[in-house]
């Protein structure tokens, strides 16, 4: 029985693949970082791997909003992007705490932060065959004392350029990193992040890459 939630994400990918992707292997990873999802060697690595700072001899160098690959030429993406966006106390250097941000990258703002996904999310789009899955790796968060339901955010948004969301797991935590700073609760912390798995349509009709831009950018 697959289920809808687990402590561990490899388990999470290996049954997303196991429902959604016949070939077995995912096409493309835009943010590969050390390739943690394929640590266990139970996952297959992807066809292509990409990052803006590439720390493997396999990962190719590119951003995630313009990737070197042809238009409906890919199968099936995985996406682990940031979800950090802040100018508060973690960004001081000088604080043991900020290995949270090291770890993960920062954007200056929460508008910053959901154009690199909207962004993003054109590009997939545009090289997503018809039928094509993307796994959409996310976490809601709050930050200066204000909930951000990212996955919310992104549902909406993908679900805009006509995209079916298949499934969502959820990933939950046994631990969290947590800084001194954040210790003055006023929400319920965050032990979960999801995966959302969507689907891009078979149109239909053929409705050209500079429409769906039309729509997106509305």
């Amino acid at each position: 029985m697959i289920k809808s939630i687990s402590f561990d994400q490899q388990e999470i990918i290996q049954n997303i693949i196991k429902l959604y992707i016949p070939s077995e292997q995912i096409d493309v990873d835009p943010t590969y970082s050390k390739g943690n999802f394929y640590s266990n060697n139970k996952i297959s690595q992807p066809k292509y791997a990409f990052d803006l700072i590439p720390q493997k001899e396999n990962v190719i160098k590119a951003d995630c909003r313009n990737l070197p690959l042809e238009t409906e030429s890919i199968n099936s993406i995985i996406f682990d992007p940031p979800f950090l966006a802040t100018t508060g106390p973690s960004l001081n250097s000088n604080d043991k705490n900020n290995i949270i941000n090291k770890r993960f990258g920062v954007y200056s703002n929460e508008k910053e932060l959901h154009q690199m996904y909207y962004d993003s999310l054109k590009e997939f789009w545009r090289i997503l065959n018809p039928n094509g899955i993307l796994i959409f790796k996310c976490q809601d968060k709050i930050s200066s004392g204000k909930q951000y339901m990212s996955h919310l955010y992104i549902c909406n948004m993908v679900e805009k350029i006509g995209c079916y969301i298949k499934d969502l797991f959820i990933l939950e935590n046994k631990t969290r990193i947590t800084a001194n700073w954040q210790k003055q609760q006023k929400h319920s912390r965050k032990y979960h992040c999801y995966f959302i798995v969507f689907e891009k349509p078979l149109l239909k009709r053929k409705i050209s890459y500079s429409e769906i831009e039309k729509v997106l950018d509305k």
